[in-house]
Order: structure tokens, then C-alpha cells, then sequence
């Protein structure tokens, strides 16, 4: 004969049940909690991340164009040449060549340069590199990404030079463009980025490891 469950034996499986219930809901509870997490990578960690990688490059243009404006509004009587233009300029040997100035620091110069160019200081800059040359001469000048570059550009119009052309961009824009550069008359692929932050705007193939450029303007 069948032994009637003791009170003792209900009140066993009644806590075994609310156990099982408990871990049941538990393991759901967990297993939803995956399901958002994988949900919330897919619709919105991957796309970020994608994004970012996205706006990186597209948004140098949109950098370059900021520096730009932000720098006209410095310098308002600034003339600007664009990496296409100043390429044509200098393989027309119809057309008298510009004196190309690197208004960046030594070590940066040393790194690469544009071919010809004659480093000048953008902090102190001097005429010595302009000895020989009259006032109405060409003059391209260039930093990292184009704020140096005016500041000396400046500075030599008040000297009454009164061609004188800012690279749109700077070098980085010119390397970014596959334009090149040369260290020592040597082609080169890479390029000083003054410091981390600015060396994002140059593209990490051409961009070294190197101490950042002591900061003494605004922008490189």
C-alpha cells in the first residue's frame, strides 16, 4: 500500500519546485540579458565603431576646411594655393618656378619635406633664405597642416613680398594626396606628425613615431 507524503514531504516539494522555478527564472532572466547585450552590440557598438572608422577619413576634408576658415579668420589677407594647383605649377617649365619655404621645426623637416623646399623657422623667421630674391618673387609656403605656414606667410608680406602663397592643407594634405615627399633628395614615405592629436589628419601609412613638436602656436 501507497504511503500517504507526509506534511514534512509536501512542504520538501513544494520548496523544491519554487528552487526549480527560481533557477528557471534566472537562467531566462540571464539568457535575456545576452540577447539585449548581442542586440545592442549589432545595432549600436558595430555601427559605431564602423562609423568612426567611416569619419576618420571622411572627415579630414572637413578638417582640412575647418583649419582653413579658422585660419583666414587670423590672417584675412591670406593667399592660398591647392595641392592640385601648386603640381601643375611645378611641372609647367613654362612658367617661373615659386621658392618653396617648410615653416616647421627642424625635426620635423628632417623627416621629409617637399623636394627643393628651404626650411624657414615659423617661430623667428629671417629673410637670409630670401637673400638674392626680389620682393615680387613666387613664394610657397607650407607647415603640417597650414596655420604655420600663414603666420610666416604674414610676416613676409609685411616685409613687402607680395606674392606669397599658403599650401592649402598643409603637407599632410599634400602626402594624403599621393603627392611626394623627399628626405635628403631621397623619396620618402614618411612624414613627422607634430604631435598625436594633429596626426590623425595624416594618413597612418605616412605617419611615424615620433616626440610631439614643442607647442608655440595655436595649430601646426
Amino acid at each position: 500500500m501507497r504511503r500517504r507524503n507526509a506534511p514534512d514531504d509536501f512542504e520538501y516539494d513544494e520548496y523544491q519546485e519554487e528552487e526549480e522555478s527560481t533557477a528557471r527564472w534566472s537562467r531566462g532572466r540571464a539568457s535575456g540579458r545576452r540577447r539585449w547585450l548581442w542586440l545592442l552590440l549589432f545595432l549600436l557598438v558595430i555601427p559605431l565603431l564602423i562609423g568612426a572608422g567611416v569619419a576618420l577619413v571622411a572627415g579630414r576634408p572637413i578638417a582640412f576646411d575647418v583649419i582653413r576658415r579658422m585660419t583666414d579668420r587670423k590672417f584675412p589677407s591670406g593667399r592660398w594655393v591647392t595641392v592640385s594647383d601648386l603640381d601643375r605649377w611645378r611641372a609647367d617649365p613654362g612658367r617661373a618656378q615659386p621658392v618653396l619655404l617648410d615653416a616647421r621645426t627642424q625635426e620635423e623637416y628632417g623627416v621629409s619635406h617637399l623636394q627643393s623646399a628651404q626650411r624657414i623657422d615659423p617661430y623667428r623667421p629671417i629673410l637670409r633664405v630670401l637673400r638674392g630674391f626680389p620682393k615680387d618673387t613666387a613664394i610657397v609656403l607650407y607647415s603640417s597642416v597650414g596655420y604655420r605656414g600663414a603666420r610666416v606667410a604674414n610676416f613676409l608680406k609685411r616685409q613687402g613680398y607680395t606674392q606669397v602663397f599658403n599650401l592649402d592643407g598643409g603637407l599632410f594634405h599634400w602626402v594624403n594626396a599621393g603627392r611626394p615627399v623627399f628626405r635628403q633628395d631621397r623619396p620618402t614615405a614618411e612624414v613627422h606628425p607634430y604631435n598625436p592629436t594633429w596626426g590623425l589628419l595624416l594618413e597612418s601609412r605616412y605617419r611615424i613615431e615620433a616626440p610631439p613638436v614643442e607647442k608655440k602656436s595655436a595649430a601646426p
